[in-house]
């Protein structure tokens, strides 16, 4: 802090010349201004404090004012008629009959969500909006397989892509013929067969929007949320068309149908019957084609498997020799591989081993070959491999390789 105007002494005595009555003057000037910046600063400061306490009071007035407010609940619209409006509040399912005003019933239809309070009157119109998990499940871009990554399967993929590329590339040659596409595709087998590279390789081809998901994700414990999960995968696929939504363990929401009366059970069946619904449903699914597959084809509910949901049924066996060839070749094209290793006999060798299998054999193989300190992948190589796989144990020990 500096000096005050009072701690500069004024020379006002007959003795002082006016030059150090000027001088005293300038100095006491000079105080004056530094006074006035220093107050100019602390003003500026005492604003800002002042803007903050503005900006929370104003914050905790409006949250003070939202708490005043009545709580709101969504709600489905379930029928619009003269004598109002019905509506389903989420949660407890509890149905009313209100009213409202002309202008909220112009963007009020059967299906619209909106809010309600205490008394159970509309409040607001709210966006219609998809489950986040349900978007979230959404691949943006194609997956990266073709149908060369897929080898011993020619006749089923013959029959995916007839079921849903075609339909989607060339729907004209449908309506020439006059009937309708088939509706969906149900892939059963072993596990490990390629039932998924499949579906991938199809939405690939189609530059289609892939969507993928397990049927084990569409089971909650809370009433109604996998129908309503189901109803916003569907609305997901609708939004991205042309769409090719791919069910994984299908048999976890499509078993078949016993007397139980647990909560559990009822829960899995409405989400099945909302299943049904968007497969078979009165509205068109549009550019959207179904892939499901399931390693237990024998617990699947006949409702699902009739024709006009699953028109298509492929087996999707354990691949043939010739296969097993083709497959050896394709994981294989990418790697070192000496000219001692023979595809045909290696076909030969691993009879009734899956598509899965022989993957998981030829990167064994390359880790022998790491091992050893080659960077060609010999036949013996794969003869380790394979004996590995089909005792769960091998004569070397990884962590040596580390060691």
């Amino acid at each position: 802090m500096t000096d005050t105007v009072d701690d500069v002494d004024l020379p006002y005595t007959e003795e002082a010349s006016h030059q150090e009555k000027i001088e005293a003057l300038q100095e006491r000037l000079e105080v004056v201004e530094q006074q006035n910046e220093e107050m100019r600063d602390r003003l500026l400061d005492a604003n800002a404090e002042n803007n903050k306490y503005q900006q929370k009071l104003e914050r905790l007035s409006h949250e003070n004012e939202k708490l005043k407010q009545s709580p709101l609940f969504v709600a489905t619209v379930q029928e619009v008629g003269d004598q109002g409006v019905i509506i389903k509040q989420h949660g407890n399912n509890q149905e009313a009959l209100t009213e409202v005003t002309d202008e909220m019933l112009e963007g009020i239809e059967p299906g619209s969500r909106v809010a309600v309070n205490n008394s159970l009157s509309i409040v607001k119109r709210l966006d219609d909006e998809a489950d986040v998990r349900a978007r979230v499940m959404q691949v943006e871009e194609s997956p990266d397989v073709g149908y060369e990554d897929i080898g011993g399967l020619e006749e089923q993929l013959n029959e995916v892509r007839e079921t849903v590329e075609m339909p989607l590339k060339k729907p004209d040659l449908f309506k020439d013929v006059g009937i309708n596409p088939p509706s969906g595709v149900l892939l059963y087998g072993p596990p490990g067969t390629g039932k998924t590279l499949m579906a991938k390789a199809v939405a690939q081809q189609t530059d289609a929007t892939f969507i993928k998901m397990a049927g084990s994700e569409l089971v909650h414990k809370f009433i109604g949320e996998g129908a309503k999960l189901v109803r916003d995968l569907f609305q997901v696929a609708r939004d991205h068309e042309p769409a090719v939504v791919f069910i994984d363990e299908i048999d976890a929401i499509a078993s078949k149908r016993t007397d139980s009366k647990t909560s559990g059970d009822a829960e899995v069946q409405r989400t099945m019957m909302q299943l049904l619904s968007e497969m078979d449903g009165f509205d068109e699914r549009g550019e959207v084609r179904i892939i499901a597959a399931t390693n237990r084809f024998d617990m699947l509910d006949r409702a699902i498997l009739r024709p006009g949901r699953f028109d298509r049924l492929i087996e999707v066996p354990h691949p043939d020799e010739e296969g097993r060839e083709k497959i050896f070749r394709i994981h294989t094209r990418d790697m070192n591989v000496s000219d001692d290793v023979d595809y045909g006999v290696l076909a030969g060798e691993t009879d009734g081993m899956s598509g899965a299998d022989i993957k998981a054999i030829c990167t064994e193989a390359g880790m022998f070959a790491i091992r050893d300190d080659r960077t060609t992948v010999q036949a013996k190589d794969f003869r380790r491999a394979s004996e590995k796989l089909e005792t769960g144990d091998g004569d070397e020990d990884v962590s040596r390789t580390f060691a």
